[in-house]
């Protein structure tokens, strides 16, 4: 019944579930926006027709198209329009949140691109009138999808809003928590950036959804952690915050810093995925911190030749007879040792 109630939403919306009469746009509104849901479009068959397809995707996606209806009706009942806009003119947001080369890694963004090939862009964007170019717009949310349409060379569905930077920063990590979740690192760095532009902590902490010690250990990692290092191994999704914190406490040392360098420069490093790169950075940086084992002691005759050595590393001392010892010396050395430890054992109690 759930997937029936979610397929009726995206009906409701695609083909005719919007309010029949949006409001007004702004008088200072520019030119270069164009209403797309004020007047019946060639679009609307085929946004119908997507709406359908979507009912073969999985539940996870459904879920996601159902969330997105009830958000736009929402904008639209409240007076909202939504237009078209030239990518061109529409940057992205002030301050980067994710790691992941979307046109490249990202298999979610690839199959976001042929759904809206093949079905049209069916959630629209959040943009602000940008604070320092005329007609143009910053991105507070759907990044993913600009970077669709860019692509398809389509324009871009958008609700322009005023945002001031709070509110865009807030929008921003609202759709993150929504969507998919960043990884440890991604909002570590987010929230280093935002606190490097002098944002209040507790807009931060909103934006993320963490309280104060999270975002303390978030600062942290995002401190500790070279940022072109961070960026080199990527969002790394299984690596969570105590091996992040690890690293971070790894990469104290100059040495360290250096070995972990020369590990991002490697070939190995540049053709792994990004689990696997963090786990050759982890790996390199964890031997360097391991103590060099001591060397063994050599036990020699009067003649000077060595017959055994003596290991003092780790927590039991041990002799090892070079191969070759005669059996019988092996005998007599264990009856000595076995005397002496006695009679000192002895000593030891007067």
């Amino acid at each position: 019944m759930a997937g029936n109630n979610r397929k009726n939403e995206l009906r409701a919306l695609f083909m005719g579930g919007a309010p029949a009469s949006p409001t007004q746009a702004p008088a200072d509104q520019p030119d270069a926006l164009t209403p797309v849901n004020n007047q019946p479009t060639p679009n609307a068959h085929r946004a119908a027709s997507g709406a359908v397809k979507a009912m073969g995707l999985s539940l996870g996606s459904i879920t996601r198209e159902a969330e997105e209806a009830r958000a736009l009706r929402k904008a639209l009942t409240q007076g909202e329009r939504i237009v078209a806009l030239d990518p061109a003119l529409v940057e992205a947001s002030f301050v980067e949140d994710r790691l992941t080369d979307a046109e490249v890694d990202d298999p979610d963004f690839l199959a976001l691109v042929e759904s809206i090939r093949e079905n049209g862009q069916q959630s629209p964007i959040l943009v602000r009138p940008h604070p320092e170019k005329q007609s143009h717009y910053q991105t507070a949310y759907g990044h993913r999808r600009l970077k669709a349409v860019r692509r398809l060379e389509l324009q871009v569905q958008a609700i322009v809003r005023p945002l001031t930077d709070d509110e865009l920063v807030l929008a921003q990590g609202k759709e993150n928590a929504e969507r998919r979740n960043l990884s440890f690192i991604e909002r570590a760095l987010f929230a280093s950036a935002l606190v490097a532009r002098g944002f209040d902590r507790k807009v931060i902490g909103d934006a993320l959804a963490v309280q104060k010690s999270e975002l303390s250990r978030l600062l942290q990692v995002a401190e500790s952690v070279p940022h072109h290092v961070a960026r080199a191994i990527g969002p790394a999704p299984k690596a969570g915050r105590e091996r992040w914190m690890a690293i971070g406490t790894l990469l104290e040392g100059e040495e360290a810093r250096a070995q972990a360098e020369d590990e991002i420069a490697s070939s190995r490093f540049r053709a792994a995925e990004t689990d696997q790169r963090f786990q050759l950075v982890f790996n390199r940086l964890s031997q360097n911190d391991k103590p060099e084992p001591e060397k063994p002691e050599e036990l020699k005759d009067e003649a000077g030749r060595v017959f055994a050595r003596l290991r003092l590393d780790g927590k039991a001392p041990r002799i090892e007879f070079l191969p070759g010892t005669h059996p019988a010396f092996l005998k007599e050395a264990i009856a000595m040792l076995a005397k002496w430890h006695a009679t000192f054992v002895e000593n030891q109690k007067s």
